[in-house]
């Protein structure tokens, strides 16, 4: 390995963020949040649609998240097939890109292809179907990461991560599913979002997570070029609130939630990236207890390449056998 990348390497291996918000205060806040929505109730509803896919059932699937904003999304699973006992099938959930929606359903072919079935959901407010019933109390800038930044139960962060968190529940919940197979995938924003998954809900049996997004926040906020901009033009505006728009982002930073994940995880990162910044994706690695492997880029931005896809779709398959 040549010098420079060797260097880099162990740099990122050592690299040790510390935690921005108490472990005790942190584990308060979401044993509260989560025993107040153990027994509510999905609702979810499923109506069958055209498939594009022979042998592959397609349904609009819409499940209740936080505040009950019907959150939209496919339901796709592959039909038996002679010799694989006609049992219930692994599943992954399809988190989606900052602004990005879930999709037509053939953007999940590979998955459907090795025989798993796919939860794909929206992220509410963004590109998809699924809107957001979550009021705004105060002012936020282009986008939508800054909502009700300034409270962290009520912000626009607690909405997804419960969203999240409700996904595996709703995939568990699906007939054609072994609910002790429920991976979450995801890159970007859907690779943090497959991350806050595991953190909260322990149905969560493995995590795919390609550069993924709400890692080491406080570092994202400065030199981010993405999402968190949009954080940074808030505090531009409104510098004397720093303390507790940080405060805020500390509950849903994966880097506090890291010790929570007990599923096995693979994660990339590219080194040139300028949105999820090596350094963020690695302070969160290097604080996951769990089983764990990383795939590094170095001449990679943001993106996931075919190699990745390929090599997620193994960890998955080794997992699930």
């Amino acid at each position: 390995m040549n010098d420079a990348i060797a260097r880099r390497k162990r740099e990122l291996e050592q690299y040790n963020a510390p935690l921005t918000i108490d472990p005790a205060e942190l584990d308060a806040f979401w044993s509260a949040t989560l025993a107040a929505y153990a027994d509510r109730p999905l609702g979810t509803r499923r109506e069958r649609t055209e498939s594009p896919f022979p042998g592959v059932t397609v349904a609009r699937l819409t499940y209740n998240g936080y505040d009950d904003t019907p959150i939209h999304a496919w339901f796709m699973a592959p039909a038996a097939r002679p010799g694989d006992g006609g049992g219930a099938l692994p599943c992954v959930v399809a988190f989606p890109g900052y602004t990005v929606d879930r999709g037509y359903p053939e953007r999940h072919a590979a998955w459907l292809l090795r025989g798993y079935a796919v939860l794909a959901v929206d992220v509410r407010g963004q590109g998809g179907e699924t809107g957001n019933r979550m009021p705004l109390r105060s002012g936020a800038v282009k986008g939508w990461v800054s909502g009700n930044v300034l409270e962290p139960e009520g912000s626009y962060y607690h909405a997804i991560a419960l969203d999240a968190a409700c996904a595996v529940d709703a995939a568990a919940a699906q007939p054609e599913v072994d609910a002790a197979k429920v991976a979450a995938v995801g890159g970007s924003q859907g690779g943090g979002l497959a991350l806050l998954a595991a953190a909260l809900n322990p149905k969560t049996a493995a995590v795919v997570a390609d550069i993924p997004n709400q890692c080491h926040m406080d570092f994202g906020v400065l030199h981010s070029a993405s999402y968190l901009t949009e954080v940074a033009q808030y505090l531009k505006r409104y510098p004397e609130r720093l303390g507790a728009v940080l405060r805020t982002l500390a509950h849903f930073d994966l880097l506090n939630l890291a010790p929570r994940i007990q599923a096995p995880v693979l994660l990339s990162v590219g080194w040139r990236d300028p949105v999820c910044m090596p350094e963020t994706v690695y302070a969160v690695y290097n604080r996951i207890a769990a089983d764990k492997t990383i795939v590094d880029y170095p001449f990679s931005g943001h993106e996931v390449s075919e190699a990745q896809v390929r090599i997620g779709m193994e960890f998955l398959g080794a997992r699930f056998r």
